[in-house]
């Protein structure tokens, strides 16, 4: 038994002996890091230049001079008056506000039933093709926009008798008579009437 703890006790001194070798002299331990921080600025960041956007303002159509649409050269034939001829011109018939939100129009042939045909537009839309004119009222509703509702009655002939005569009547949503009157234009000419929607 005495062998026994013999031999535990120097393989424990040895063992010891060997467990601290990194204690030696060779042993060099690592530095700190530098404790400062380098602080990192970023770069300044350009925005680009934004003009801003250039506001068109769009005429009030309140404040539009109605006369204005009706002498616009692109969608009136020019005048071709000859000395005792009257008719061959376009013919503004007025402008008018309402505050109705449709309308309606009656027309018919203001002397005689000679055969007048006519085209009518709705702000430069055709709404009616064609139409010959007679001795009863035909007519048609439209819906108002607000501001311009420019109305245009284009002769397509002359008929029998010249000039393209014809009695129109406008009137609001209630029945109101909003204009009454006539026209007298030849053939490719047109008479106009605007209603200013409020």
């Amino acid at each position: 038994m005495k062998r026994i703890l013999f031999l535990i006790i120097i393989i424990c001194v040895s063992l010891k002996g060997y467990a601290q070798d990194e204690l030696n002299g060779k042993f060099k331990p690592i530095p700190p890091k530098d404790s400062k921080i380098k602080e990192v600025i970023p770069p300044k960041e350009i925005k680009p230049k934004v003009d801003p956007p250039v506001i068109v303002e769009k005429p009030d159509p309140l404040q539009i001079n109605p006369e204005e649409l009706f002498k616009d050269g692109n969608l009136y034939k020019k005048d071709a008056n000859v000395e005792g001829i009257f008719y061959r011109r376009n013919q503004f018939l007025g402008s008018f506000k309402t505050k109705s939100f449709t309308s309606t129009i009656r027309y018919r042939d203001a002397a005689f039933v000679d055969g007048d045909k006519i085209k009518v537009y709705l702000n430069d839309k055709i709404v009616v093709p064609e139409v010959s004119l007679n001795g009863d009222f035909q007519e048609f509703k439209i819906e108002l926009v607000p501001g311009i509702n420019k109305i245009d009655f284009e002769a397509l002939n002359e008929g029998f008798a010249s000039p393209n005569t014809a009695e129109f009547q406008v009137y609001d949503n209630k029945g109101a008579v909003i204009e009454s009157s006539q026209w007298n234009v030849g053939t490719g000419y047109k008479a106009t009437i605007v209603l200013v929607k409020e």
